[in-house]
């Protein structure tokens, strides 16, 4: 039988960042702390597992709230049209995850690098995966198309975002 354990995701012990430059000069990072995802794979191995991700834009944190506000607008995320982002996966080989990610109402296929750190049993008796994700994608793919110039000339924000996702996951009974 193809994929018959499921696992969810733990999110007291898993980060879902990006990564963007502001004015060239320097990096700001967000997370997004509503999130949920599930992966169904053939016992403890993770290849071609079917991996389903999604979290609320309305979540989205960079420690600002004017810039939080402004990354739910319409220039950004409209989260209140468009309340979550999703990932589903494609195909799966231990290190590159292929799947389609879904922004607003814009839908691309990503791939995205994964370092598999292993399973370990807590001290509860939960079996856990770990994951590193890594990837990058460019926003105005997804419509998110604001921009600004300083003076200067320079771009306020960057095109490209770099995502940072590290994540455990919990092998359920």
């Amino acid at each position: 039988m193809k994929n018959n354990t499921t696992w969810s995701i733990d999110p007291t012990h898993s980060e879902i960042a990006f990564k963007v430059k502001h004015m060239m000069i320097s990096t700001v990072t967000g997370y997004f702390d509503d999130f949920e995802a599930t992966v169904k794979t053939d016992g403890d191995n993770f290849n071609n597992a079917d991996i389903e991700f999604s979290a609320r834009t309305a979540s989205i944190n960079t420690k600002n709230k004017d810039r939080d506000a402004h990354l739910r607008s319409d220039d950004f995320f409209n989260a209140e049209k468009f309340p979550e982002l999703k990932f589903i996966s494609k195909s799966f080989d231990g290190e590159k995850l292929i799947g389609d990610l879904t922004i607003r109402d814009v839908t691309k296929e990503v791939t995205l690098d994964v370092d598999f750190n292993g399973i370990a049993v807590d001290p509860y008796g939960q079996t856990k995966a770990g994951f590193e994700v890594k990837g990058e994608v460019n926003r105005k793919d997804f419509n998110l198309t604001w921009n600004a110039v300083t003076e200067a000339g320079s771009i306020v924000v960057s095109d490209k975002v770099k995502l940072e996702i590290d994540v455990q996951f919990v092998k359920q009974a």
